[in-house]
């Protein structure tokens, strides 16, 4: 018992703590949105700014989850055979040195600010989530090398640029360019997509981490909700409860964002 105790004081960990099942239920939801709609950051994110901690923080540990969510679906992906390699990593690696510049600027950053940021970009992509263009089938020919492939690169400097600065939402943003872009059918552009966020949110971790900007207990928390709340809603259908998750989405996002944007203390 003696020992039981002195590695949870080692880790500053309070059992009777209500942040971490809060946590992990939070991160089930996100999983589970992420999984459904996307999205999911902009629940873990807020939240863990309501809950205490500072703004870089925040973004710095709501990374684990992230990372956890795409190493699992890129470890699915590649059980049944689909990947689309080397294409994804040289978007993951032109990815990565962005989300090293953007995960810098969002330490840099004023939390006051960064939370008057984040209140906008949750309206807007719950308004994407809502109202996002439908995505259909497409029969045509990669567009993977040459011309695209540069085009492609340049892009995804930039998308792993927002990646490592705040993140949510970026995933659909990453489908839409894979999609009609590149031309990948939709089982390719999810294959695509994890990898990508994969490769890119090491590099943001690597940055919030160097900085002292990561709450590791709040991180494994978030992260066993996300893994768990993304398992089973691989087994759900979207249609189903994909309206429940947009009505859901909204108000949260609307109370979130007025309380990011006039309270900030």
């Amino acid at each position: 018992m003696v020992s039981i105790l002195y590695i949870y004081n080692v880790f500053d960990l309070d059992l009777f703590s209500w942040h971490y099942p809060l946590l992990v239920l939070a991160g089930f939801i996100a999983g589970f949105i992420n999984t459904m709609a996307g999205g999911g950051s902009l629940i873990t994110l807020p939240l863990m700014i309501f809950m205490g901690l500072p703004s870089a923080v925040a973004n710095g540990t709501n990374r684990i989850a992230i990372f956890m969510s795409a190493f699992s679906a890129t470890a699915g992906f590649k059980s049944k055979g689909v990947s689309n390699y080397p294409f994804n990593v040289y978007l993951g690696l032109s990815g990565l040195i962005g989300a090293l510049i953007g995960a810098q600027i969002a330490i840099d950053i004023k939390g006051e600010l960064f939370n008057k940021i984040l209140a906008i970009i949750m309206i807007i992509v719950v308004l994407i989530i809502v109202f996002k263009p439908k995505i259909d089938s497409i029969q045509v020919t990669e567009r993977l090398k040459g011309k695209h492939l540069l085009i492609s690169l340049l892009a995804f400097f930039f998308i792993g640029i927002y990646g490592g600065f705040i993140n949510a939402g970026i995933g659909f943003v990453i489908m839409l360019f894979l999609h009609y872009y590149n031309r990948l059918n939709l089982i390719k552009v999810n294959a695509t997509k994890v990898v990508i966020v994969l490769i890119y949110t090491t590099g943001a971790i690597f940055t919030f981490a160097i900085a002292g900007k990561i709450n590791w207990i709040y991180a494994l928390f978030l992260a066993s909700g996300n893994f768990l709340g993304g398992w089973v809603s691989s087994r759900w259908s979207v249609k189903k409860g994909e309206k429940v998750i947009k009505l859901f989405l909204l108000i949260m996002v609307f109370i979130m964002s007025v309380r990011l944007w006039f309270f900030n203390n």
